[in-house]
C-alpha cells in the first residue's frame, strides 16, 4: 500500500480509534456506553460534514440513508442478526458512513493487486464453510461480492471493505455488541458468528452508494455543475 498524507492517516486512526472505542464503550459501560457513543459518532461524521463539499455531503447522506434501510431490514425484518439491546443503535449508520470514508481513503493508496488477492484468499474459507455446511449463507454473501468486484464501479474499493468490514465484525461479536443467527431465517442457510463474507453487506452497500451519486451526477440537470469531489465517494484528504 502506498504511503498516506498526513491528514489522511490522521483522520484513518481517528475513524479506526472512535470505531473501536465505541464499540467497546457500548459493551462495557451500561446504558451510558451507547448513549454517549451515539453522540460521539454522530458529531464526527458531522463535524467533517459541515465543511465538505456538496457531492461528498450527498454521498454520505445517501450512505447514511441505505445504511439505516440495510439495518431495519437486516436485524429487525430478516432477523439475520441481533444487537445486544435488541434494538439499532443509533451510531450504527454513522458507523457505517464513517467505514466507508476509511475504505476510500485506504483504497486510494491500494495497490492493483489488492483486487485479486481478497477473493482469492477468501475463496478456499468460503468453499470450506459450505461444504462442511457450517456456513453455507457465506457462499451466497461471497457470490454478491463477487458480483460487486465485476461491476468494475469500484472494485479495489469493495476488495478493501471486504477485509475491513470483516476486522471489525469479528471485533464487534468478540465483544458482544451483535451476534449472527445460528441459521438466516426463511432461508434456512447456516451462519457462523461472524459470516466470513459479511463484507458483502458492506460491498453491496458501497455499491448502491457509488451508483447513486454516479447515477445523479449523469443527471442533466448536473452534468453542467463541475465536480467537486471524485465521482461517486469521498475525498480521502
Amino acid at each position: 500500500m502506498r504511503a498516506l498524507s498526513e491528514p489522511q492517516a490522521l483522520r484513518a486512526l481517528v475513524i479506526t480509534g472512535v470505531i473501536a472505542g465505541g464499540l467497546l464503550f457500548d459493551q462495557t459501560v451500561e446504558f451510558w456506553g451507547q448513549t454517549l457513543t451515539n453522540v460521539a459518532l454522530w458529531a464526527l461524521l458531522l463535524y467533517w460534514l459541515r465543511a465538505a463539499p456538496r457531492e461528498e455531503q450527498l454521498t454520505i447522506a445517501v450512505c447514511v440513508f441505505y445504511a439505516t434501510l440495510g439495518e431495519i431490514f437486516l436485524s429487525l425484518v430478516w432477523g439475520l442478526y441481533e444487537y445486544r439491546l435488541s434494538n439499532i443503535p443509533l451510531f450504527v449508520p454513522p458507523g457505517h458512513a464513517l467505514l466507508f470514508m476509511l475504505g476510500r481513503i485506504l483504497a486510494g493508496q491500494a495497490r492493483d493487486w489488492i483486487e485479486w488477492l481478497v477473493p482469492l484468499a477468501a475463496t478456499p474459507f468460503v468453499f470450506l464453510l459450505a461444504i462442511t455446511g457450517i456456513g453455507t449463507l457465506d457462499a451466497l454473501l461471497f457470490a454478491l461480492f463477487l458480483l460487486c468486484m465485476l461491476s468494475g464501479r469500484a472494485s479495489k474499493l469493495y476488495a478493501v471493505m471486504f477485509v475491513l468490514s470483516l476486522a471489525m465484525e469479528i471485533y464487534g461479536t468478540w465483544l458482544g455488541n451483535w451476534i449472527w443467527a445460528a441459521e438466516a431465517p426463511w432461508l434456512g442457510f447456516t451462519t457462523v458468528n461472524p459470516p466470513l463474507a459479511a463484507g458483502a453487506f458492506y460491498c453491496m452497500l458501497d455499491m448502491l452508494v457509488v451508483a447513486t451519486v454516479a447515477g445523479r451526477s449523469r443527471s442533466p440537470a448536473t452534468d453542467a455543475t463541475p465536480a467537486r469531489s471524485r465521482p461517486g465517494g469521498l475525498q480521502a484528504g
